[in-house]
This record gives C-alpha cells, structure tokens and sequence, in this order.
C-alpha cells in the first residue's frame, strides 16, 4: 500500500515516514504545495496525509483538486489548525479524517488503517478469494489454511492483484503502486517480472485456485480459472 505524505516540516515528515515503512507500506513525499500538486496530478495513492499550510499554497486547494479528479478518498488532514471551520472545509472537500497536531504517530498509524479498511475492504481486514486468504493487519497468505510465505514485495503484489481482481493491472500502475513513483528513474520493469515470477511459483506450489494471467505488451490480470 501507497502512502504520500504532504507536510513541510521535513523532521516531522521523516518521523511518520520511518514510522510508516516500519508498517510496510510504501512511503513518499512532497514538501511544498507545487510538488504535492504534481504527485496528486500524475499518481495514485492509497492513503495521502495532508497538511494544510504548505509553502506556496494550501492543503485545501490540493484537496480540491482531488475532489474534481474524484481522488479525494483517503485523504487524512494533519494540521496545526485546529478551528471547527477548517475541520470543516476539510470534511466537506472529501477529507476522511482530520488529525490536529501534536499527535501520536501511533494514533495516526490506527487512523490510517481505520480509512484504508473503510475505503478499500468495507472496515475488514482480510480478502478472500477462492480458497486463498489475505490478512492485511498480519500481513500473511493462507492457502486452505496452510501458510504460503511470501517476502515483502509479493505480497504487497498479490495484495494490489485480489483487490483489483479480474481487472487489467498496466506493469506501470504496479510498479508505481510497489515500489513508488521512482520507478521513473528504473530503466526497465524487470524485476517487476522478477518478482511476479516468484508469485506465480509460490502459488503454483499450493493448491491456490487463483492465477497471475499476463496480457501481452500491457500486464497483467489476476483470475480464478
């Protein structure tokens, strides 16, 4: 899972993000509101903690923004600002949540998992398809029961793969979702193909009734033969 952190203090944004890597998700930044602007612009996140006094603009436009790109969900405002109008205007722009500081950074990782449950899995924590399971507070795979193990990667994989099943998965948009927008600096995809590789091996060893199809030149496509 994607998280970007909008917020100019740059100890306080590596805190959480040291804080949210240790959780696995994966972590970026944006300082100010221009580069704030262009990520919102050109990615997709699962989660966007979200400041409002940004240097050279506000949260608040960035939030809508995303409103009229309807990208505003999962959007949680940390702010120092603590009037009931400005939790307001955050609310009504699409805003989940809204967290004055100081915080504890513990507090902010359950408000983060609460909209992710809420946003993505209607507030459960584990996806079921066929007889494979998916714990997202444990992070493990169960294939009828039995343990499949995966290292960091496949499974952030395979989690992006169920909660898209039987959509069409560009190699990009995972690459982007996996491993953040740095791709860009990658000069190739392979060890997307690496990783998704091992995926499919792993889950060729069980008895797993789900399959990692590729679709020539595009990606891929998680189904149930």
């Amino acid at each position: 899972m994607k998280i970007l952190i909008i917020e100019d203090e740059p100890e306080l944004s590596n805190t959480i993000a040291e804080s949210l890597a240790k959780e696995q998700y994966t972590i970026e930044q944006a300082y100010n509101y221009q580069d704030a602007m262009d990520k919102v612009w050109n990615y997709d996140y699962d989660c966007i903690l979200l400041d409002i006094m940004l240097p050279g603009g506000s949260g608040l436009d960035v939030l809508q923004r995303l409103q009229k790109a309807a990208k505003s969900h999962n959007v949680i405002i940390i702010s120092a600002k603590d009037s009931l109008d400005d939790k307001l205007n955050g609310l009504d722009l699409g805003a989940d949540d809204y967290l004055t500081k100081p915080f504890h950074i513990a507090e902010l990782n359950a408000r983060i998992k609460a909209v992710l449950r809420r946003k993505q899995l209607g507030g459960k924590e584990i996806i079921q398809i066929g007889n494979t399971s998916l714990d997202i507070k444990e992070r493990s795979v169960t294939v009828d029961d039995g343990l499949l193990v995966l290292n960091r990667k496949e499974f952030d994989i395979l989690y992006y793969f169920m909660v898209n099943k039987n959509r069409l998965v560009t190699k990009t948009a995972l690459a982007e979702h996996v491993w953040g927008d740095h791709i860009d600096q990658a000069d190739s995809f392979d060890f997307v193909y690496y990783q998704i590789k091992n995926l499919r091996k792993k889950l060729q060893s069980t008895t797993a009734k789900i399959e990692i199809e590729s679709i020539y030149g595009v990606g891929y496509k998680l189904i149930q033969p």
